[in-house]
């Protein structure tokens, strides 16, 4: 029933209703991200768009959110902006932000989200390259760029009037009709890797890439008008811009802007915003998951027990015959944990254990995760919520894209290569990097480890420059072994896996684990950190925890050195751990 199931609905074209709108609102293949969002106000023009909790809820509606992003357009045009010209945009989750990114693009422009976390000097960095018309920031940063270059204003502020909802035009109507709109293979957004001092790469994204992902994805997976995005991780990373924005937008979803992660926060605007589809990262749903469970134990062995037992028979119930039955049995944890509105949880910007995916489908969510880069807009995988496996990252989207494995070895893994509508047009000004990208017949090249089963399912390894060479030279692959260390959330709150020598002269590698042990342990021990004794203290309990975990392991894949880390390693927006950042100060 769930294959033939799948089958059908991976046949589907879920951008079937845009032939309505071709002719009247778009002309080409695919609509431009502005002509996208003008299809959905006027297919859903009172329906909620766009909303934060301050604390209070304030909402526009897509009529009253286009009506600001056409303004702020105008506004734009009035002073100079003309198409392809770059406008940035930067700051904390907010409608603020999604007018000033919808209104760049609507006036010709090219938007540029920068990172909000990044250093004064590291933002510096990107506007020196993009050379941005204007830069939109929040208020509360605003006086760290005011002397920098001309066209920097405020995008949120304490008061409206601080805000871009104060820029209004002389003449709308006129600035409008000049404007000259984008056309689909034209650039819509610059999307930054890096905001390091060096050379940063910026991925050149088109209108077409975006749109064209935006709705292939849908292919294997049904999203409605009536859902509600809950965009937590920072809306200008490219997973969180296209898996909740702008997937919101091409159908007339509602999003809620989140602005932290701490936990009650979350969980009130989990509920109070009845979110429907919540997009996370690794981190965070083992955050979530081990909270959930560590609920369910203190309930004491006999209901702990029943509840486990509950969550297997929802599972099989789920994998057997493709109904939740989770939703109702397990009712009462998902109230508690503000997840009993959730449709559709996905996991995507690094490898999440099978074990946390499967914990999560046990508890009734339809939980699946998902694959991709920036320079691939991001999505190229996706796991069918009727159709999943948990140990893989997802179907790609044959045959409206196409996935490879380039020279793969005797157990098929190899590096991935993708072909198809949402790939990159190249790095901004970098033709090199650009080149070196893509293979001799044009396929991009992502850098990953990985293979596909006869189904067109990804199973992933890691990062081909992360691969450990062992003495009797087998392939270890990091992300692999951290992936056993998901749940235990409490104890270990960073792992990285890296090789070390152990014979210079043959080049052979051991595996390492750089450990920086919870909080919560040390609590739970009653020790600090860096205190006399806290250190043997801490060892005995992650010391077990590795000699578990490598009983699951093959023999050349098992830990044989734990370094204790002193300092959390940096850790990007998406809260992956910045491998280079490794070699922190450590006790051995």
């Amino acid at each position: 029933m769930a294959k033939s199931k799948a089958a059908r609905m991976h046949s589907d074209k879920p951008w079937e209703f845009l032939d309505e709108w071709r002719g009247r609102f778009f002309t080409g293949e695919w609509p431009t991200v502005p002509e996208m969002f003008r299809i959905s106000a006027a297919r859903f023009p009172d329906r909620n768009c766009l909303t934060v909790f301050e604390p209070d809820r304030i909402t526009l509606s897509y009529r009253e959110a286009l009506e600001r992003t056409e303004t702020l357009a105008a506004w734009l045009v009035e002073h100079g902006v003309q198409k392809g010209d770059r406008v940035a945009v930067s700051g904390r989750n907010s409608p603020e932000w999604a007018v000033a990114y919808l209104a760049a693009m609507t006036a010709g422009a090219v938007a540029v989200p920068v990172d909000f976390a990044l250093r004064v000097e590291e933002i510096q960095n990107l506007l020196s390259v993009s050379e941005p018309k204007f830069f939109f920031i929040d208020e509360d940063r605003l006086d760290s760029f005011a002397s920098f270059r001309e066209g920097v204003l405020p995008l949120t502020g304490r008061q409206p009037e601080h805000s871009v909802y104060r820029l209004l035009p002389e003449d709308k109507t006129r600035a409008l009709e000049k404007i000259i709109p984008p056309e689909e293979e034209d650039l819509a957004a610059i999307l930054f890797t890096s905001g390091t001092m060096g050379n940063p790469k910026g991925v050149m994204l088109t209108h077409r890439n975006l749109v064209s992902d935006c709705y292939i994805a849908q292919s294997n997976m049904n999203i409605f008008h009536t859902d509600v995005f809950y965009a937590l991780l920072p809306i200008h990373h490219a997973y969180t811009m296209l898996a909740v924005f702008i997937e919101a937008l091409s159908v007339g979803a509602e999003i809620v802007f989140g602005k932290s992660m701490a936990v009650t926060k979350m969980m009130h605007e989990l509920r109070e915003g009845r979110i429907t589809m919540l997009l996370g990262v690794p981190l965070l749903f083992n955050k979530l998951l081990a909270g959930i469970l560590k609920g369910i134990r203190a309930k004491g062995p006999l209901v702990s027990g029943f509840v486990r037992f509950l969550m297997h028979l929802s599972y099989a119930i789920k994998k057997l015959f493709g109904v939740n039955p989770g939703k109702r049995l397990l009712k009462s944890v998902l109230d508690k944990a503000s997840l009993s509105s959730l449709r559709i949880a996905i996991s995507g910007g690094g490898a999440l254990a099978p074990s946390v995916f499967r914990a999560f489908n046990e508890l009734g969510i339809d939980f699946v995760q998902g694959y991709g880069l920036t320079e691939t807009s991001p999505i190229i995988t996706l796991n069918p919520t009727f159709d999943f496996r948990v140990e893989s990252v997802g179907r790609d989207f044959y045959p409206n894209m196409e996935i490879r494995i380039l020279d793969p070895d005797e157990k098929g893994v190899g590096e991935i290569v993708v072909k198809g509508p949402m790939v990159m047009k190249g790095y901004y000004k970098m033709p090199e990097e650009t080149r070196a990208m893509f293979t001799g017949d044009g396929w991009l090249k992502t850098g990953d480890l990985g293979r596909m089963d006869k189904d067109r399912y990804v199973y992933l390894c890691g990062r081909a420059k992360n691969m450990i060479v062992t003495g009797g030279g087998k392939n270890v692959y990091p992300e692999e072994i951290e992936n056993e260390f998901q749940l235990f959330y409490d104890d270990i709150e960073q792992i990285t896996v890296c090789g070390y020598i152990t014979d210079p002269a043959a080049k052979s590698e051991g595996v390492e684990a750089k450990i920086y042990p919870a909080d919560d342990l040390f609590k739970r021990l009653n020790v600090g950190r860096g205190m006399p004794g806290s250190e043997e203290a801490v060892r005995g309990v992650i010391e077990p925890i590795v000699e578990k975990v490598n009983r699951t392991l093959q023999p050349y894949q098992r830990i044989s050195k734990i370094t204790l880390l002193e300092e959390p390693l940096e850790m990007t927006t998406t809260k992956k751990v910045k491998r280079f950042a490794a070699n922190s100060e450590a006790v051995q």
